[in-house]
């Protein structure tokens, strides 16, 4: 654990509830300038080799989630630790044997210390923030993540029938995921779109239901990610709901 403080947090005034995943985007220099000295933070930053560094107190906020959204949580960076994996992009590189296994026993730990972090509410950044975010990607490691205690991981279902969008969105909203929504920029941050009330708005994005299913086959279907309500997508979403329930 190497200490690099952060002079972005804040104090915590909500119980610690998430966990929530991130890839950089950016070499480990560039991401420790930018997470410590620029305008966001994270609680950890995990290099490529397995060095951990320690940015942000878990106690503290740090600024990691952004405008984001999980189950009836908003502004997951109140209720959340956060931590930044340091990979150019997490769609196209795979995570190196030292990161993974640096990535899992540091998530064991704030396991280990925070028992209210559910294990339905690991999530990474693109399960909070659909079409706004895509990381820590498609190759990220969850099913061996959850192997090792941390988070969820559906057991395979068998696939028959066909399914159609409302349903399947039904299921991923009571997973967590946000449902089809609106947002944009007002004041100069991102806020969500209420009730059509686009006063004081620039920028508003559409995020839709296709998107919101993106988000769903990127982590636990990235095999084939098309936004597409399917037979498969739907045993899976209802397999990872009862795996849910009996967590």
């Amino acid at each position: 654990m190497i200490d690099a403080p952060s002079n972005n947090h804040a104090p915590r005034e909500a119980a610690i509830a998430h966990l929530v995943l991130h890839h950089t985007a950016q070499p480990l220099d560039v991401s420790l300038d930018l997470l410590r000295f620029g305008r966001v933070s994270a609680h950890y930053v995990v290099d490529v080799n397995g060095d951990i560094y320690r940015l942000v107190a878990e106690e503290r906020v740090a600024w990691h989630a952004g405008l984001s959204w999980w189950g009836e949580a908003r502004a997951l960076n109140e209720t959340s630790i956060g931590i930044e994996i340091v990979n150019m992009d997490g769609n196209v590189h795979d995570y190196p044997d030292a990161q993974r296994e640096a990535v899992i026993g540091l998530c064991r730990g704030i396991f280990a210390r925070h028992a209210g972090i559910a294990a339905c509410n690991v999530v990474g950044h693109s399960d909070i923030a659909p079409k706004r975010k895509d990381d820590p990607g498609g190759r990220f490691f969850w099913r061996a993540l959850a192997e090792a205690g941390v988070g969820l991981w559906p057991t395979p279902a068998p696939v028959t029938g066909s399914a159609d969008v409302a349903s399947l969105l039904a299921v991923l909203r009571h997973v967590g995921y946000p449902p089809p929504h609106r947002y944009g920029l007002r004041a100069g941050r991102f806020a969500y779109v209420e009730g059509g009330d686009e006063a004081g708005f620039s920028d508003i994005v559409d995020v839709g239901a296709a998107d919101i299913i993106v988000a769903f086959q990127r982590r636990f279907r990235p095999a084939r990610i098309d936004g597409r309500a399917d037979a498969e997508c739907l045993a899976l979403a209802r397999a990872l709901d009862a795996a849910q329930a009996r967590a």
